[in-house]
């Protein structure tokens, strides 16, 4: 059974910085691609960040480009969000997720590629 462990989410004044991590057990970590997502209320969620399988080339939502960094640690089966620079535009739940196995998730707009989800870090940026 995959579980998903997030952490370091926060509230945080705007131009502050997060760093958010997502831990899996009971899944091949290294053989997924990793995504960010995010969901302001009263918003549809939106992909914030992918870091693909296998090659860890990254991908950011336009609003996020030079301020947030996705990252991973394969050894600890770990993702990391590190938030840069933030406004309160980027006030939201955080959830992590693992791609299908051995697939390209990243390159995908379809959350339908995306499993395991994380039970979500709340980000609370004031301004």
């Amino acid at each position: 059974q995959v579980q998903v462990v997030e952490s370091g989410g926060g509230l945080v004044q705007a131009g502050g910085s997060l760093r958010l991590s997502c831990t899996f057990t009971g899944l091949t970590f290294r053989i997924h691609s990793m995504g960010w997502f995010r969901q302001a209320p009263g918003k549809e969620r939106e992909r914030v960040s992918c870091i693909r399988w296998p090659d860890s080339v990254t991908y950011y939502l336009d609003s996020v480009k030079g301020r947030f960094t996705i990252s991973r640690d394969n050894a600890k089966n770990t993702v990391y969000l590190q938030m840069n620079s933030l406004k309160p535009e980027d006030t939201g739940m955080y959830y992590c997720a693992a791609g299908s196995p051995y697939y390209d998730s990243c390159s995908t707009s379809l959350e339908s590629r995306f499993h395991n989800w994380g039970q979500g870090t709340q980000v609370t940026v004031s301004s």
